[in-house]
């Protein structure tokens, strides 16, 4: 994150869940439980989690109730402890922790972030299916308190987020 680079704290959601779904997380009992199909050798294997709720909003919305609040639950411990600016990355609108928090929307059209997910390796259906299980750009936009822009080069959003440094 640039943020961190340049010397903010930050607390990346996508991170502790990566961690509450490792074997000894607090959610991987659960998980594992509720689909074990995707647990491959002692471990919940992400990709086939995500097939597996992605292209289902019951699903998905079973994973977030099981991770969640220990993401979340997490993520408040951590924010406690920091003294000054703390940035929480959140790939979710509703967290909550949004009482007293501005909210920063990292903005990139659709066709861009579908651009960068095939080029991270998904395919353009499963992409899609992942975009469409998403909340929209106008909903993501219609919470912000700042729009950071993402559409163009690394360079431009390097710039973008050194002046906002000033904002927070």
């Amino acid at each position: 994150m640039l943020l961190e680079r340049s010397g903010v704290e930050t607390i990346d959601a996508d991170s502790i869940g990566h961690e509450v779904l490792e074997p000894d997380g607090a959610a991987f009992a659960d998980v594992a439980k509720r689909w074990p199909a995707a647990v491959v050798e002692g471990r919940i294997d992400r990709t086939s989690l995500a097939n597996m709720v992605f292209g289902d909003k019951v699903e998905l919305a079973a994973l977030e109730e099981i991770t969640h609040p220990y993401i979340f639950g997490t993520i408040q411990r951590s924010v406690q402890r920091i003294d000054g600016v703390v940035v929480v990355e959140v790939p979710v609108l509703q967290t909550g922790i949004e009482s007293g928090w501005r909210r920063i929307v990292v903005d990139c059209d659709d066709q861009s972030r579908l651009t960068r997910l095939i080029e991270r390796g998904m395919t353009s259906a499963d992409a899609r299916s992942r975009m469409r299980t998403q909340p929209t750009r106008s909903e993501w936009l219609a919470t912000a308190d700042l729009v950071v822009p993402n559409h163009g080069y690394l360079d431009e959003l390097t710039a973008t987020v050194e002046k906002l440094r000033v904002w927070l």
